[in-house]
């Protein structure tokens, strides 16, 4: 494995991840391309990438190297932003919230998405993007579904797709979120609670609850990170289920899938949360982990199969669409009730 890093195709993959997430970030960074967010647009620059073959030929086991690795450590330094003390005192009352999302939300959408014959994979995929932080989330779970190696691209097209629903819908849904703020008649902190309950990605959470202004904007931020804090144990309990479920591989059944990358993702927010560091260095290391993050998304997109992804993506995009109306209208109750 770690012979990768002397091979040319790592160094042509690292390059050209390396540009897209750079490129990315500094896109995500505009005024009108904010609510896509960087990571979505690193995504797209790498699947444009596809255009020029050779280039992608000569970095394949490279970007393969990239998408796997890169992820789990982009994931682990994603810890630092999570600051543990903000969510402790944001009550009890904001972590069941979270809770009751994140378990309802995965169930509902994965439920939906068979119903509409999605396959397994894919389903739990979307489901855990609509339900917990978007494509981080669908990143983080994907390594604890286990596949055989002729199964590996079909399951790197199911990362891409879910990928894209989430990032469609989520910014679909923060339009609609701005839009309807006049109709319902919220305080600031029921429509930041309602943006960080409702919402896909960070990105997402951020433009919507900015629109009610700062104290709006500290609501959507704490519930969406109480959202994202359950990816490590929402990955460990999705990986056991989908070990029972999947029929394809007996001869592991015996093997508890203990995603040990999300133990990296809570110690760097214990870290980030108690070691004294500065500011700037805290945001130093969440701005290399959407890097990272970024470089693993450029090499998924230079991976993706595009007929395969489109083929598969309508039964999929419906049903995150229906569980995301659901969330919506379950976040605008329980925000007015209670908050």
């Amino acid at each position: 494995m770690y012979l990768k890093f002397f091979e040319k195709s790592f160094y042509y993959a690292f390059f050209m991840t390396l540009l897209c997430s750079i490129v990315g970030s500094f896109l995500g960074g505009l005024p009108y391309l904010t609510v896509i967010g960087a990571l979505v647009l690193s995504l797209i620059l790498g699947m444009l990438f596809q255009l020029y073959r050779p280039a992608v030929q000569k970095a394949e086991s490279g970007i393969g190297f990239i998408s796997n690795k890169f992820l789990r450590l982009g994931i682990i330094l994603l810890g630092f932003k999570l600051n543990l003390i903000d969510l402790a005192h944001a009550g009890v009352k904001t972590i069941l919230f979270a809770i009751v999302i994140v378990s309802g939300m995965v169930v509902l959408t994965y439920n939906i998405a068979r119903k509409f014959g999605v396959s397994k994979r894919l389903a739990i995929l979307t489901a855990s993007g609509t339900s917990i932080c978007g494509a981080a989330a669908v990143m983080g779970i994907s390594p604890q579904i286990k596949v055989s190696k002729d199964q590996e691209a079909d399951k790197h097209n199911d990362e891409v797709l879910a990928v894209a629903i989430v990032a469609i819908l989520g910014t679909v849904f923060t339009l609609i979120e701005i839009a309807i703020k006049p109709l319902l008649h919220m305080t600031s902190m029921q429509f930041g609670v309602m943006a960080g309950g409702s919402l896909h990605e960070i990105a997402h959470a951020i433009a919507t609850g900015s629109a009610g202004g700062p104290v709006s904007l500290s609501a959507a931020i704490i519930t969406k990170l109480s959202r994202v804090l359950l990816l490590a144990p929402a990955a460990l309990i999705i990986g056991i289920w989908y070990q029972h479920q999947d029929k394809t591989n007996e001869g592991e059944k015996g093997k508890l899938p203990i995603p040990w990358f999300m133990a990296g993702f809570l110690l760097a927010s214990v870290i980030g949360t108690f070691v004294p560091m500065s500011s700037g260095l805290l945001n130093l290391l969440v701005k290399l982990a959407y890097l990272v993050l970024g470089m693993a998304m450029a090499a998924l997109g230079m991976s993706v199969n595009f007929k395969a992804f489109l083929s598969s993506g309508r039964n999929a995009v419906l049903a995150a669409l229906s569980a995301s109306v659901v969330l919506l209208t379950f976040t605008i109750v329980v925000s007015k009730m209670f908050f």
